[in-house]
């Protein structure tokens, strides 16, 4: 910090003595520098360097009348009436979204823009904010600095472990102004309140479909690239959704906790037990009401009666070419997208 310093006093009197002033040269003026006697980081003001000192003492003499919550900022404290009050005074100019702070106005509207300012140094990747810059980061470093003092549990971001301190508290302070619902996080309400608005802000870049959540955007992306980024570290193979992961992984346990009464066999999911008892029972429930055949399950029913009714639901938006099932045209859609990215 002192060579910092130094460095910069150097550079500002090499720049005086290159200037002509009006009556010789500029009268130097240095304004002092408040220092930290805990942790020396240094302020040009007093109030800057009190208001620092908060973070090391604790202290939060700004309190909610509304819910009881204190902070050490009155800024944040207004900031925060503002989930009480509803208020939302900083509008986007594009879409006309109002935000209950400035800076969430400032990163909203680069989903407009698309601009992603901060990049990670390791990778490469660019982000709209800073603060999931620093959160990105900690995937190379795998840092997990904020921990739960109820449960243990750790967590990058501390937003995070804010929203999950609420599964112990029980604390539901965001509420859906048109249909009362509440939830523990802002997040998860924004994501609620676009079921009213029909607002999807997140484009695929490839085939254009919309979706309200960035995560859902995500998801969908990986039937264009094949992408498949949750691999198993027992056999190797990969998923794109880290659900699929957790389920293949329960087939490397050595046990098998759901058992058959009847013959004794063993299986790893409860739902597998009742589709292997059917052997036993001969059952099937389920029966088409135009040909008489039958079925264990209902969701094969389904998919049999498409032969009847020549229901062809789901629809490829590059060559239109139909199909019964949902997973079929999935696997359908890769063809086009390999034939895109191969090279000409």
């Amino acid at each position: 910090m002192e060579d910092k310093l130094c460095e910069t006093k150097a550079i500002c009197e090499i720049q005086s003595n290159n200037i002509d002033f009006p009556g010789g040269k500029m009268k130097e003026k240095e304004k002092p520098l408040h220092h930290c006697d805990i942790c020396k980081k240094s302020f040009t003001t007093k109030s800057n360097l009190t208001t620092h000192k908060l973070i090391h003492t604790g202290e939060k003499k700004y309190n909610c009348n509304i819910c009881k919550k204190s902070f050490s900022r009155k800024g944040n404290l207004g900031a925060h009436k503002r989930i009480h009050t509803g208020e939302e005074p900083y509008h986007c100019d594009i879409c006309g979204k109002s935000f209950s702070v400035s800076s969430s106005l400032t990163t909203h509207k680069r989903i407009h823009t698309g601009e992603e300012p901060y990049q990670c140094d390791i990778c490469k990747k660019s982000f709209s904010q800073t603060g999931t810059l620093t959160a990105h980061r900690r995937i190379h470093t795998g840092e997990k600095p904020y921990h739960c003092d109820i449960c243990g549990k750790s967590f990058s971001i501390n937003s995070h472990l804010t929203t999950h301190k609420r599964i112990h508290t029980g604390e539901k302070p965001y509420h859906c102004d048109i249909c009362g619902k509440l939830f523990s996080g802002n997040s998860s309400l924004n994501l609620h309140r676009r079921i009213h608005t029909g607002e999807m802000p997140y484009h695929c870049e490839f085939c254009g479909k919309s979706f309200s959540g960035s995560s859902d955007l995500t998801r969908h992306k990986r039937i264009h690239t094949g992408e498949e980024p949750y691999r198993c570290d027992v056999c190797g193979k990969s998923f794109s959704l880290s659900g699929n992961l957790s389920k293949h992984k329960v087939i490397h346990s050595e046990e098998k906790l759901h058992h058959c009464d009847i013959c004794g066999k063993s299986f790893f999911r409860r739902n597998n037990v009742t589709r292997h008892k059917y052997i036993h029972m001969r059952e099937k429930p389920h029966h088409c009401d135009i040909c008489g055949k039958s079925f264990s399950e209902k969701s094969s029913l389904n998919i049999h009666k498409c032969i009847h009714t020549g229901d062809k639901r789901y629809q490829c938006d590059v060559c239109h070419k139909s199909f019964t099932q949902k997973c079929n045209l999935t696997t359908h859609k890769r063809i086009h997208y390999k034939r895109e990215s191969t090279p000409l």
